[in-house]
């Protein structure tokens, strides 16, 4: 028996409104969340036109499926992906064609459902587990006669075939979802060795940030300040109403992290020496949120979808800046020089009828239109300015930014910025030539614990 998707009506309503405006088909995402019994659908989204795309509209009447620009939607599903919290992801693709295209549409969302999938995990810090659910979604709608074609690939084989689904509507279906909130607070020391100089600054900073998400990955994660098995409901021990449901006291919970010492003691550390060319810092506090549904979740599903929000929004930020650096060309400091770069802070917008809500990643000059557009043009909903919630706001307190020296980690400098920084998150890129002695150190004082790395 195949999958079942339960479907938010609104999603219903959104495909049955697209006008297919003289075009031969139009294409664009499923976003929801997978669970082991079946899969969610809350929101879809239409792959915006290429702007020759608008301009040629005369000439896609008798275009075929086969012309589907892949690598357009692939980046689409790229960059609606940075905007999903914990919990959520892309669950495959719709596309609405003509009566006459009915016939076509199969081979050209295969490939696209594998395109997509393949270029979002390459970005990712994490990878999924055997258990969770490896197949993903393609939806045909026909325009003429409204009819709806579900369909389901297996992403772990490349060979598999179509699966028949289930498509079931239903009303509010993400309003009573629960949501977990976390501040994680990061100093990630990233030495850029000699020995990767032809590498991109961007990939050696990534691949810095694995070692920062086993961390995450093996933490403890404390829900409402307490341990719970990972096997046990999320809801448990809160009260039912007369027809059996948990009536939540809040759908929010708090969570913190505990990160454990790196230093294993049945296991000898050694310090590891670099010849380094330079270093990365990312320092900070991120704001980080994920979603999960109310019918009977795991805390292990919980925890997971925390995660994985908190190792995506900390490499979304780098990834976008390296883009921003790369767009506006920026001079490259010459040795010994540093450069101090603000990353982008996040911006959260809520879906109209959920409590689950979407984010971006906002630039200090960037204004509250501009944020509204970006959501508009990826998300194809109206969103308010006043919706638009900062998670990072202005930090008013007295900073200090660590420096690296040749034989030290954590040296410290007053020296403060001339403005407001926006946010507490920090990109020291720091072009010192020397030598960085890499020692495991773990010390835990006052509860507060610092962790380097070692080899």
């Amino acid at each position: 028996m195949g999958r079942t998707y339960i479907v938010e009506e609104a999603v219903g309503q959104y495909l049955s409104n697209i006008n297919l405006q003289g075009k031969a088909f139009v294409s664009g995402l499923l976003i929801g969340q997978c669970s082991s019994q079946k899969d969610y659908v809350i929101l879809a989204t239409r792959t915006p036109p290429k702007e020759e795309q608008n301009e040629n509209l005369k000439h896609q009447q008798k275009a075929k499926l086969d012309n589907l620009d892949e690598e357009w939607a692939t980046e689409h599903a790229n960059q609606v992906s940075r905007m999903l919290p914990g919990g959520l992801l892309v669950l495959g693709v719709f596309i609405i064609t003509t009566l006459e295209m009915g016939n076509d549409f199969q081979n050209a969302l295969r490939r696209l459902v594998f395109a997509m999938e393949k270029s979002m995990n390459k970005r990712r810090l994490w990878n999924f587990t055997e258990e969770e659910v490896s197949e993903r979604v393609t939806l045909h709608v026909c325009s003429s006669t409204k009819k709806i074609f579900c369909r389901t690939y297996d992403i772990h084989d490349p060979k598999s075939s179509a699966k028949p689904a289930d498509w079931k509507y239903q009303n509010g279906l993400s309003t009573s979802w629960l949501s977990l909130e976390c501040t994680v607070h990061i100093n990630i020391h990233i030495p850029l060795s000699t020995t990767s100089v032809s590498y991109t600054l961007e990939k050696n900073t990534k691949n810095g940030l694995v070692r920062w998400a086993k961390q995450i990955e093996n933490g403890v994660y404390l829900i409402n300040g307490q341990v719970k098995d990972e096997d046990c409901d999320l809801l448990e021990g809160q009260k039912k109403s007369s027809r059996g449901n948990v009536q939540a006291t809040s759908h929010c919970f708090d969570v913190k992290v505990l990160t454990h010492l790196l230093l294993n003691s049945d296991r000898r550390s050694t310090a590891t020496v670099q010849i380094c060319s330079g270093s990365v810092n990312l320092k900070g506090a991120v704001k980080c949120r994920a979603y999960i549904h109310s019918s009977k979740p795991k805390v292990k599903d919980a925890v997971q979808a925390m995660k994985r929000d908190i190792l995506n929004t900390v490499a979304d930020r780098c990834e976008i800046l390296f883009e921003d650096l790369l767009l506006n060309e920026v001079p490259e400091k010459k040795d010994s020089e540093k450069e101090f770069h603000i990353l982008p802070h996040r911006v959260f917008v809520p879906i109209p009828g959920s409590t689950i809500m979407l984010c971006d990643y906002k630039f200090g000059d960037e204004s509250a239109e501009e944020m509204r557009d970006h959501f508009i043009e990826m998300l194809d909903h109206m969103i308010q300015i006043e919706d638009l919630e900062i998670a990072e706001e202005i930090n008013t307190a007295c900073m200090r930014y660590s420096v690296n020296t040749e034989a030290s980690l954590d040296s410290t400098d007053d020296e403060h910025p001339e403005k407001p920084i926006k946010t507490r998150i920090i990109l020291k890129i720091q072009q010192n030539i020397g030598v960085i002695a890499a020692v495991a150190v773990a010390v835990l004082a006052a509860g507060i614990s610092f962790h380097y790395f070692s080899d």
